[in-house]
Formats: structure tokens, C-alpha cells, sequence
């Protein structure tokens, strides 16, 4: 099934240079404490996907190979720079000496530099709750007798994770590469200065730790790396994996880097014991909020990977819960603290985290969205609304015109206040259509398949009508909040247009597409919904693209569950269960949906068909 995607952004290297050296001023400006060392962390992301940028664009020119470079150096030492302080900052009470920082940022400006460079969103800082502070608790935790160390860091977050560690670790030997090739066989290729360089630091007895996020669905990132190094005399037992979690290779790794998985020496800490009930009080989650919702009465509990489930849902018999994509769920903690409940949830470091804090509290303050009280270190604040019901639960006891027109109040709302995106920023409409015929041949096969080549002479006009904006893309029935007497709110709003798939941005049709299909609106229902838009000042898209974007919707849903499904087989049948029958549902609907009966004749998709 066709489900990811990267959405990158281009950035002028010299003027993002220049940024970062201005940042820098303001964050050293700052007193000491929590908002300091966020926008200490927050400078380290930003300069680990400059990196990431200048280095890939380095490596374009050298055939591939990631060479010891007056380049490569000079992020090398910038990055290291940033990790020293980030170490320093947490460990001494959020103070940090951040002299070292403006001199390495300054000189970044002064080097040779590409005119564009292509910038990819770090996942782990961005949606996962992957923080630098772990990796520097993850270093820390590795055997402290043998040789020196050198430390390897897999563009792009690995970059920047790889300046915390070799900080922590107390050295200086620090690089970056970037495996290349097919997804789930990577391989490396290294310059013959810089392979000979490794070479030699493994006869003198140095230990390599490898830095990444993953692994992922293969592993062959930290494969490829381990499989370069072993061959050039590194020694399995020389060799350290500071991964992103602590579980398995994911379903695509070859046998080779499955065993070589199995036997890694891999150090990983939880985010629990690091963030949640740490030695140090001052590093806790809980006391980051202390000044919005007071001191904690009880300990965290921890609402990730489905378990709001359990609070929301009490009367629902968890057979009928809503599938949950455990591993892709934000970390979310509920907070009991002066006198009423919180939702603590991860909404990105740096910038990540700042844009999903204002969006949000634009939509708060617009009554249509959750309230939202601070955001501390990645985390928003939010109050829990005990009253609340997900709309899934309450079902049709909501009127359906009140929820009709809140929808479409919510849609014509984004659309006219977030404004349109740059191309680039989504999935194009042919790529949406590729998406939708591969999903919909592999689990309806190639006769249902064949209804969608319609389209093709028609993807060009399709793309030129779309306009693309900040869509929330998820829809569902459970992500709608309903309260006392029936008001509802829209949770979860603001980041799903930049998750890791291949949708990102689209047409508001691409939005009222799925509210269509997950709030089962029928035909007058639905026709409501565009009239409320238009009241809203929300353009209104043409009815083809309406109809197109809801089957490439479709195909999209069910290639999302069935691939989750499969992930989660072996250690959560239930969550499988539930994933394989919302895929079916999803599948059922296409299958109708591109029925004979229901399909528009040949020109009929010019004159915009009816949903």
C-alpha cells in the first residue's frame, strides 16, 4: 500500500545562516530556566536541518559520497557546539554558555553555499516526542571503560541527536552520512579520505556508536552504516546503536539486518524515565506546568497509544473502540493538578511545537477548537474536558444540522484564516491518483482499479483547480467533541497536514471529502455542508474535484489501516482487529463508489459529478 511521504521545503542556505546567528542572540538574551533551554533545543533542530540541507546538497555533488569537507567540518563543529550547550543546560539548572554557539553559527554565513537547498522535517521533533535530552541520558548509559569514542550520526535528525551524544560522551570525533538508495536497502558511500580516516580510528581500539530516530519499517539505515563500518574492521563488539526506541526492526528488514539487529548493542532510554519521573524534579513534565495548572496532585497517566480510549469511552464496549495507529499517536499525559484535570500532549519541539501552539489557540479563541493555556517545552496545556463525549460515542443523539453547521463553520473558518501553501507542500493530484489506483488494485483488484483511469485525461484541469491550504485531514468522527448540550468542538486539529505521509496539504475539497465519508453525511447532508462553507467565506471547490479527492480519500484510508493493520499482527491482535475493520469499511465504500452504477459517464466529470 502506498500511505508516506515527505513534503521538504527549499530555503536559501546564506540567509537561513544569517537567521540562525540573529536566533542565537535572542536565545542568549534569555534568564536562565525552561523557556531558555526550549529555544536552546529549538536552535539545535533548526541547524540540524540546515545541515541536513547543505550536507545533501554536498552530497549530490560528490556522486553520492559524504567526503571530509571544509563543509562537513564546519557543521561538524557547529553542531557539536549546540550539543555541549544543550548538555550544559540541563544539567546545571537551564543555564548554558552559549559563547561557543555564536562563533560557530556566525561562520556558517562566510562558506561556500548552494543557492537553494531542499530542508526535510525531522519526524522525531516534529510528531514523535523524541527528545535530545534522551539521547544525552542514552550516552550517558554507555559502558564507561574501552577505547575512545567516534560517533556517527544518519542525516537528517540524526545529525543533531549525534552533536548531543558526542557531547556527552566527551569527544570530538563526529560525523554525518546519509545512507542512500531504495527505502529498504540502503546503502552507504564515503569518501576514500574519510573511509581511511574510520579505518584507522578502528585499529587504534575506537568504539563507533551509530545516532538515528529508528528503526524504522526496514532498519537498513543503521544497517547500511553497520555493514560499511564491520566491513572496514570494526569489530560487532566496538559497535553501539543509539536508536529511537527500543523495539524491533519493522516487518521490510532483510534477514541480514534483522540478526544484525538482534545482536547490536543498542542503548535506549525511556521518555519516562527521563521526563515523567526523573531524578531531577526540574526535568519532570509534570513541574513544566506547574505555573499554568499548579502542582500535581497525582502522578502522570499516560494517554498514548490509544489509552484515552478508556476515559472517553467508558460506556463503549471496547470491541466498538476506534482504531488507534499506536505507534504514530502524539504523546499525551493526563495532568491532575490544582483542583481539575489536563491534557499535557506533544505538539513538536522548536517551531513545530510553536506553530501548532498559535494555530490552536486561534481556533480556541474562535470557538471552535479546544482551549489551549500555555505551551512548555514541546507540550501543550490544555484542560481536560471531563463533560466532553467524542462524537463517535454520542452518535446520532447529535442534531445533525447543529453538526452540520459547526463543521462547515470549522471548514470555511481554516480555510479563510490559514490561508493557501506553497505547491509542493501536498501530494499533487497525480500523485493522488497513483496512490488511489496501486491501493485500490492491491485490495480490490484490477477490474475495480480500472473505474479510476477516468481521471487521467483530467489530472491536469484537477491540479489546476486545487488550491491548496492548511487542511486538517482528520476528519473522523472520534477527533469531534461534543459537550453539554450539544456544542461541538474539533481536537487534534493542527498538525496532520505535516504528518509523514504522502497527503500533506490539499483542496478544502480534500477536507470536506472526508467529512463526508467519516461523519456518513448523505447527499443533502453533505450539500448543506458546501452552503455553510461558502456562508463561512471558505471557497468552495468545483464538485469534480469534490469527487475525485473522495475516492483518492477512500484508497488513502484503507492503504493507512491495512498497512497498520499488518504492523500490529504479532503483539496487539485487538488494535489489528479494529484497524483491519476500518480498512474494510473504507474498502467497502470505494468498492461502491467505483461501481458501475455509481460512476459518472465519460464526460460527465468535466461538468463535476455528484458525490
Amino acid at each position: 500500500m502506498l500511505v508516506t511521504g515527505e513534503h521538504p521545503r527549499e530555503v536559501d542556505p546564506t540567509a537561513e545562516a544569517r537567521a540562525l546567528a540573529s536566533a542565537w542572540w535572542e536565545v542568549d538574551a534569555l534568564p536562565p530556566g525552561l523557556t531558555r533551554h526550549a529555544a536552546l533545543v529549538s536552535l539545535l533542530i533548526r541547524a540540524g536541518e540546515w545541515v541536513q540541507g547543505v550536507l545533501d546538497a554536498e552530497q549530490v555533488v560528490h556522486q553520492g559520497e559524504d567526503g571530509d569537507t571544509v563543509l562537513a567540518r564546519a557543521c561538524e563543529s557547529t553542531l557539536l557546539a549546540l550539543g555541549h550547550a544543550v548538555v550544559a543546560s540541563w544539567t546545571d539548572g537551564f543555564r548554558a554558555d552559549l559563547s561557543r554557539v555564536g562563533s560557530a553559527l556566525e561562520s556558517l554565513g562566510g562558506l561556500g553555499l548552494p543557492p537553494r537547498v531542499r530542508c526535510k522535517v525531522p519526524r522525531g521533533y516534529a510528531f514523535q516526542g523524541l527528545y535530545p535530552e534522551l539521547y544525552l541520558a542514552s550516552a550517558r548509559a554507555l559502558p564507561g571503560e574501552g577505547g575512545p569514542w567516534r560517533v556517527v550520526g544518519i542525516r537528517g535528525i540524526g545529525a543533531s541527536l549525534a552533536g548531543v551524544v558526542a557531547a556527552a560522551l566527551g569527544t570530538q570525533a563526529l560525523c554525518f552520512v546519509r545512507p542512500r538508495g531504495h527505502p529498504y536497502r540502503r546503502t552507504l558511500s564515503l569518501s576514500p579520505e574519510r573511509t581511511a580516516r574510520l579505518v584507522e580510528e578502528a585499529r587504534a581500539g575506537y568504539r563507533f556508536v551509530v545516532v538515528d530516530e529508528g528503526p524504522g519499517r526496514s532498519g537498513s539505515s543503521f544497517g547500511a552504516v553497520a555493514e560499511f563500518l564491520e566491513a572496514r574492521g570494526v569489530a560487532p563488539s566496538s559497535l553501539f546503536f543509539l536508536p529511537g526506541h527500543g523495539g524491533d526492526v519493522g516487518p521490510h528488514a532483510t534477514p541480514k539486518h534483522r540478526e544484525l539487529w538482534r545482536r547490536a548493542r543498542r542503548g535506549v532510554v525511556d521518555f519516562e524515565s527521563v521526563m515523567v519521573t526523573p531524578p531531577e524534579p526540574a526535568h519532570s513534565l509534570a513541574s513544566w506546568a506547574e505555573d499554568v495548572t499548579g502542582k500535581a496532585t497525582a502522578p502522570l497517566e499516560d494517554l498514548s497509544a490509544g489509552g484515552w480510549r478508556k476515559h472517553l469511552l467508558q460506556d463503549v464496549p471496547k470491541a466498538a473502540w476506534p482504531a488507534a495507529h499506536r505507534w504514530r499517536e502524539r504523546r499525551k499525559y493526563l495532568l491532575r493538578a490544582g483542583g481539575r484535570p489536563w491534557l499535557l500532549k506533544f505538539a513538536g519541539l522548536g517551531a513545530y511545537g510553536a506553530r501548532a501552539y498559535l494555530q490552536t489557540r486561534v481556533l480556541a479563541d474562535a470557538g471552535l477548537g479546544v482551549p489551549v493555556s500555555g505551551l512548555k517545552h514541546g507540550f501543550l496545556v490544555q484542560p481536560w474536558l471531563e463533560e466532553a463525549r467524542p462524537l463517535s460515542a454520542v452518535g446520532r443523539g447529535v442534531d445533525r444540522w447543529e453538526l452540520v453547521a459547526r463543521v462547515g463553520a470549522y471548514l470555511g473558518f481554516r480555510s479563510r484564516h490559514f490561508g493557501r501553501v506553497e505547491d509542493g507542500c501536498g501530494a499533487s493530484t497525480r500523485e493522488l491518483w497513483e496512490m488511489a489506483r496501486y491501493n485500490t488494485e492491491v485490495a480490490l483488484g484490477r477490474e475495480v482499479a480500472q473505474a479510476l483511469h477516468v481521471w487521467m485525461p483530467r489530472l491536469g484541469a484537477l491540479e489546476r483547480m486545487s488550491r491548496r491550504t492548511v487542511t486538517d485531514n482528520r476528519m473522523h468522527a472520534w477527533e469531534w467533541l461534543v459537550l453539554p448540550g450539544g456544542r461541538v468542538l474539533k481536537a487534534d486539529a493542527v498538525d496532520h497536514h505535516r504528518a509523514y505521509d504522502l497527503v500533506g496539504c490539499q483542496d478544502l475539497s480534500w477536507d470536506l471529502a472526508g467529512a463526508a465519508v467519516e461523519l456518513s453525511l448523505d447527499a443533502e447532508e453533505l450539500a448543506a455542508l458546501c452552503a455553510v462553507v461558502e456562508r463561512h467565506k471558505g471557497r468552495l471547490p468545483p464538485l469534480e474535484l469534490l469527487r475525485f479527492h473522495r475516492q483518492a480519500y477512500l484508497a488513502f484510508q484503507l492503504g493507512d489501516h491495512a498497512l497498520a493493520a499488518a504492523s500490529y499482527d504479532g503483539h496487539a491482535p485487538d488494535e489489528a482487529a479494529r484497524l483491519r475493520h476500518a480498512a474494510a469499511r473504507y474498502a467497502e465504500l470505494l468498492r461502491r463508489e467505483l461501481s458501475p452504477a455509481s460512476r459518472p459517464h465519460a464526460g460527465a466529470a468535466g461538468a463535476g459529478a455528484q458525490m
